[in-house]
């Protein structure tokens, strides 16, 4: 079983791969039973300024070998968006 960091690089990669777009950075790690579910947040839109690009959060499931089983964009929204609870 892959490490929790090597999980969440590996999903980056297969993220920026099927989607072409860049990664900004992992937001969550998860390990299941059948491996690891990474969150990754994707610039899906740039924009000028920065602070008005389109972020994307994908849900993603990788197996113990850092095979991608899975991917799903979960969630769009502006940079600056403040979430609410």
């Amino acid at each position: 079983m892959l490490s929790a960091s090597e999980a969440a690089k590996r999903a980056v990669h297969h993220v920026t791969e099927m989607t072409g777009r860049t990664a900004q950075g992992v937001i969550g790690v998860e390990r299941t039973d059948e491996g690891w579910r990474i969150t990754v947040e994707v610039v899906e839109t740039r924009r000028i300024p920065d602070s008005a690009d389109i972020l994307a959060v994908y849900q993603t499931e990788v197996d113990g070998d850092g095979e991608l089983v899975s991917y799903r964009r979960t969630q769009r929204y502006p940079r600056g968006r403040v979430e609410r609870s």
